[in-house]
């Protein structure tokens, strides 16, 4: 299958090089001209076990390549990743401008074939709408005259795409493993040809034939809508907070009272 992963940050260089290591073809976007020629001689910009020599060998058999054009992503990709940092605000809420750049651009690109847009990011509630309809806006700007046939939410080939939520839960030392070795996919999308491309593309990990224990059973994938799966992730992320704090406090409480934290 043909992949094209927009960002090459941490998130989205794993997803690249461990779907290309599965089998896929993938080409990664990034807009830093100077960290794509790093990545095209085989070097990765960050440290993460494994990484490298995966990285590596996917160039060697040719079945992953880096470009800063965008262009070329989206028409090569049937499944498109959108992986960009999406960094907190002063003010607490998200940033999404990196987002709604790429969502716009995609659209901008768009043309004849079905796509399968696929929001990375940890992203707001409710985003997976929002991107459709940034993307909608960028093929409008390209083609100002479809603009009342999406109104009328028409059809024309150039719109046949779908957006899915793929929420990561990749730990940061571990990443390669974790991509490789999941504890359960989620898939959040009201697509279900969308959802069938999904699971053929994460089928080998699924199946575990990349796993340290290829005998465990099947990898759990969990088919939710849009908002849910991005709720999972938040969801996710308070969790792993709540235990850390939670520790924390207990470690603080038997310095005081003299007790042993690790054997508490």
């Amino acid at each position: 299958m043909r992949v094209c992963v927009i960002g090459t940050g941490y998130v989205g260089l794993v997803t690249g090089v461990c779907l290309a290591h599965i089998g896929h073809e993938v080409i990664c976007i990034d807009n830093n001209i100077d960290k794509v020629k790093l990545l095209q001689q085989g070097e990765s910009p960050i440290y993460e076990p494994g990484l490298t020599e995966l990285l590596r060998g996917c160039i060697a058999s040719g079945r992953i390549r880096f470009s800063s054009d965008l262009g070329t992503g989206v028409e090569f990709g049937e499944v498109l990743f959108i992986a960009v940092g999406t960094p907190a605000l002063p003010n607490g809420e998200t940033d999404t401008r990196y987002v709604e750049a790429v969502a716009r651009g995609i659209g901008a690109h768009l043309h004849l074939g079905y796509k399968v847009i696929v929001n990375k990011s940890t992203v707001p509630i409710g985003s997976g709408d929002w991107v459709r309809m940034i993307i909608l806006d960028g093929v409008v700007e390209r083609e100002p005259d479809l603009a009342d046939a999406i109104k009328a939410g028409g059809t024309h080939p150039p719109l046949d795409f779908d957006v899915v939520s793929n929420p990561e839960f990749l730990r940061e030392g571990s990443a390669v493993y974790d991509t490789l070795n999941p504890d359960r996919i989620v898939l959040g999308s009201s697509s279900r040809r969308a959802i069938q491309i999904m699971q053929e593309l994460y089928g080998p990990i699924i199946e575990r034939k990349y796993a340290v224990d290829p005998t465990l059973p099947p990898v759990p994938v969990l088919v939710t809508d849009l908002s849910s799966a991005e709720m999972i992730k938040y969801a996710a992320n308070a969790f792993l907070a709540t235990k850390i704090s939670f520790i924390n406090e207990i470690a603080n409480i038997c310095d005081r009272v003299g007790a042993d934290v690790v054997q508490v």
